[in-house]
């Protein structure tokens, strides 16, 4: 009898030990690197249509302003609470939306080494090329952006929600625990030509723990005590609640400028739709797992259905030829004297009347 315990004890542990070991989300050898996986909010981001016009914007710091260090059973440490790098997950986050339709992502992060590198360019065609005016091909200016993307990680508060259970029976003892933690962010847009906030968001995302383990306590025999525990903990990594909670804050932002007509989608009927939910969201109608459950089957319906066949019209012997359309430039005010379409504009380089061809030209002091 005894050995029979202590072989299911020992069985027991081996079991637990292997289901912890299957249950690693790393591949089957936990030590080799693996791409991270997508998460649900950079689906929903990828999945917006794209923008009437790309938004040139610039992010030039996005930082951890809670002040707070890494808290654990032996006291406080000298790591942070939440990731450093909220600047790269930001910037990261633009591009996917709406897979770079969306964003023009100018680097601004790291503006003195990138104008450090231009002078390198510049000393190095002057010396060896004899140039005392840098071709404008060879190293053209830089462009500027219409909107400043700021803000940063403004809450950690840990412990929000805690809770657990358990249970023993002659000495056999099962529990469990939950644990919560909040990470709160914040982002707005600034026009670059007027100062105003266009828009500003803040968005939370919650960090879960689990732990669960048993034991078992009791004599087998006499002065035979068996002793036996086991346990698994899972917790949700930083870096990625930060991450999805800086991806719901551009896809928000996205919505708000929709909204205020800051911009506009291409697609005006699907974008009706993504604001008609993201308002339901906001005002606390629907849930985001809600919108994300609609979106899916939106962009399932949006795959079903065939594109219409057109049909050419034949041109009669009589009929007169149709004049060619003038583009027209759409703009879309910035709250402001500047819009989305004169910022474009304004990148554009002026074009050579005998060849008709762009040529950049140089800002001076680049």
């Amino acid at each position: 009898m005894r050995a029979l315990l202590l072989s299911i004890s020992l069985l027991s542990l081996g079991g637990c030990v292997s289901s912890t070991a299957k249950m690693m989300p790393m591949g089957k050898n936990p030590s080799l690197p693996a791409i991270q996986q997508q998460t649900s909010t950079q689906r929903l981001l990828q999945g917006l249509p794209a923008a009437e016009r790309p938004v040139p914007v610039a992010v030039y710091n996005f930082s951890d302003q809670t002040g707070q260090f890494r808290a654990s059973e032996t006291g406080q440490t000298l790591s942070r609470a939440v990731s450093q790098g909220g600047t790269s997950i930001l910037m990261k986050a633009l591009q996917d939306a709406g897979r770079r339709n969306w964003f023009t992502v100018l680097e601004r992060e790291n503006l003195s080494n990138l104008l450090n590198e231009r002078q390198i360019i510049r000393e190095m065609r002057e010396r060896y090329l004899g140039e005392t005016k840098v071709n404008p091909e060879a190293l053209p200016s830089l462009l500027f952006a219409g909107v400043i993307l700021s803000g940063g990680v403004v809450g950690y508060d840990t412990s929000t929600m805690t809770g657990g259970a358990g249970a023993g029976f002659l000495g056999i003892s099962a529990r469990t625990e939950y644990r919560q933690d909040t990470v709160t962010v914040a982002l707005r847009a600034v026009s670059v030509r007027t100062g105003e906030v266009l828009a500003q968001v803040t968005t939370t995302k919650s960090i879960a723990s689990y732990a669960v383990g048993g034991g078992a306590f009791r004599y087998v025999g006499f002065k035979q005590l068996l002793e036996a525990e086991t346990g698994m903990t899972t917790n949700e990594p930083d870096q990625v609640a930060l991450q999805q909670a800086i991806e719901k804050a551009v896809y928000a932002l996205i919505m708000e400028g929709a909204e205020q007509q800051l911009w506009a989608f291409s697609d005006a009927k699907r974008g009706s739709e993504l604001l008609a939910s993201y308002r339901d969201e906001r005002e606390g109608k629907v849930t985001a797992e809600q919108v994300r459950e609609a979106t899916k089957k939106a962009e399932k319906r949006q795959k079903k259905q065939k594109p219409a066949r057109k049909v050419e019209a034949k041109p009669t012997a009589n009929a007169t030829p149709a004049r060619p359309k003038i583009a027209a430039v759409q703009q879309v005010p910035l709250r402001g004297p500047q819009t989305i379409a004169e910022t474009e504009l304004t990148h554009s380089a002026p074009r050579n009347p005998a060849t008709g061809k762009s040529e950049p030209t140089a800002r001076p002091g680049n």
